[in-house]
Formats: structure tokens, sequence, C-alpha cells
């Protein structure tokens, strides 16, 4: 059982999201980092889609009545397990009345943390995701609190294996490669043209990969709304709403953009000028109010290539951490 002492800005539980319920108006919610959440399970020894918590800008405090296995992935928010100053992406072992505490981050936005067996919340529509704005999923529907009281599953057999070498051992002798984690630190977004990229003014399309956006303080889970050169479209034309996705960039009147994220709307009805390639997001992801985005071109081709050479790695990843401990 984990005791919130202090939830931070906004902890919530999340999973890879709510699938199969767009058509309803549902929004698929989940980690917006789906990178940082997958190898936080795999570092705990979980199913890469278990439940964890989600850390965003300021982190909780945690008190672990029981020892288990985590992992910490994503920002770096200077973790620390009784004053003792943690590694990200390693596996972790916490002990009875162990203390966790995030402070700000000194990198990214947002921190992954996944302890063995999962935070079991109940399910709601086939996810246990918090969506925020309906007040559905993870714990009671809503951010953590003080005095909160999460439940975690039974460990994997793998888990168990894992903590107990820690336990002789604190220190692995392995560690994530850094072709799979290094790039999310990048700030330069690559995107694709959108629907309606070809009805904005040239100036507009050349400012999107020539001039910089800063992130607004105004981003939150629904959107990371950017400020910088106003896009303009060529003429004004009233549109029919479309489904959108993770990375949808949308533009509204004020011609500032919107990389649309997991809490987003089922379907938009400003025009589309682009689209984040899914190998990105995790580098949307973890920018912070402040943060300078840049954008960048790539194929339909490339993006599908680099997508699929992540989940060969995040394979590799999970034989590999199998291979070694069972």
């Amino acid at each position: 059982m984990i005791e919130v002492l202090k939830p931070g800005l906004l902890t919530t539980i999340q999973d890879l999201g709510r699938g199969g319920f767009q058509q309803f108006g549902v929004s698929v919610s989940g980690s917006i980092d789906p990178l940082a959440h997958k190898v936080a399970n795999l570092l705990a020894g979980n199913d890469i889609d278990s439940a964890l918590i989600e850390i965003t800008l300021t982190g909780p405090h945690l008190r672990f009545h029981g020892h288990t296995l985590l992992s910490i992935c994503g920002a770096d928010f200077s973790p620390t397990i009784n004053g003792v100053p943690q590694p990200l992406w390693k596996p972790l072992r916490v002990d009875e009345g162990d203390i966790l505490r995030f402070g700000t981050p000194k990198e990214g936005c947002r921190a992954y943390l996944a302890v063995a067996g999962g935070i079991e919340v109940p399910e709601v529509m086939g996810s246990q995701s918090t969506y925020l704005r309906a007040g559905i999923g993870g714990y009671r529907g809503r951010a953590l609190q003080k005095g909160d009281r999460l439940t975690v599953g039974t460990p994997s057999c793998l888990a168990k294996e894992m903590s107990n070498e820690l336990s002789m051992n604190p220190q692995t002798d392995w560690s994530i490669p850094y072709e799979l984690i290094g790039h999310a630190r990048s700030r330069t977004i690559r995107i694709m043209p959108g629907n309606e990229y070809g009805h904005f003014q040239k100036e507009s399309r050349e400012a999107l990969f020539n001039q910089s956006y800063t992130v607004s303080p105004r981003s939150d889970r629904m959107g990371c709304r950017l400020s910088g050169p106003a896009l303009q479209t060529e003429a004004h034309r009233d549109m029919i709403s479309e489904a959108v996705t993770s990375g949808t960039i949308q533009v509204p009147p004020d011609g500032q953009p919107i990389i649309l994220l997991a809490d987003r709307q089922t379907t938009g009805g400003y025009p589309k000028i682009a689209e984040v390639a899914s190998i990105d997001l995790p580098r949307v992801a973890q920018a912070k109010p402040g943060d300078e985005l840049r954008f960048a071109p790539i194929t339909h081709e490339e993006a599908q290539r680099l997508y699929l050479r992540r989940e060969r790695q995040l394979r590799e990843l999970r034989q590999g951490i199998s291979l070694k401990y069972v």
C-alpha cells in the first residue's frame, strides 16, 4: 500500500488509455508520454499497460507500507528515498516505511512511477486511466490528494526476482540503451502535413518550420498550447468537425497552434495544419511551460520506420530483463 503524504501539482493514475469509445465522445486519456510509461513498467516487472502514477511539474511525497520494486522514468524530479538521491530509468527497491519524495523537474515535465504489480483501481470502460474532465477512472476520478491510500497489485515472478536481487545488491550492472530514451530530450518535433495544411498562407507554412514556438503555461493534459508567429489560413472556411488524435496540431482563430494530447476531445473543428509523428510524442509530453519547440518535416514512411524500430527496442528490452532474472 502507498500513502500519499503530499500530492504534488497534478498526480494521477494512468495506463495506456481507454480505447474503443471515441465514437461515443469519450477521450482516450492515458499517459501522455507512452515511452516513459512502457519502460517504467518493464523495469518494475509489469506488463507495459499496467496502471502507474503520472507526475506533472511538481512531485508528490509517498510512504510505502511494505517492501516493493519500483522504477521512475521520464522527467528528472530529483527523486529521493529517505533523503538519498535515486537514479531514473533503473529498477529500485523500497522497504516498509520508506518515503519517496519528488521535487520540481530539472529536466522535462512529467515523470512516471511504476510499482511492481501495478496500481489497483477499478476499470472504467476497460481502462484504469484517470479522465479528469469527466471525473472517471483512476483514483475516484480525480488527481491524488493528501491522505489517499493506493492499493498495489500482486508482483510478477519477475518482479520478485528483481526485488530479491536488489535487496542483496542495490545497484544494477546494466542500464537502458541511450538510443531508446535519449531522443525524448530533443525539442525538435517532427511533423507531417495535416488535412488543412494547404489552406494556410505560404508565410505561415514557412514560419511553422523556420520559427520556434514557446510552450504556454495554459498547457494541460488536453493540449500543449504554443505561442509564437500566428498561423493564418488563406481565407475563412467553415469546417465540419473531424476526428482528431494525439499529436494533431490544430490552429484556433488566434493563430496560436495547439498540439492535442491524451485528454483531447474526440473531434475538432479548427483547421489541422500538421500531425506529430508518434515517435516524437514523448518530446511533446516532456516540454514544460517556457520551453521552446521547433518543427521539422518527416515523411509517413520514415515515421513508420522509426516507430517500428522503437517497438522492436522495447521488445528487446523486455526479453533482456526476463533473461537476466528468470
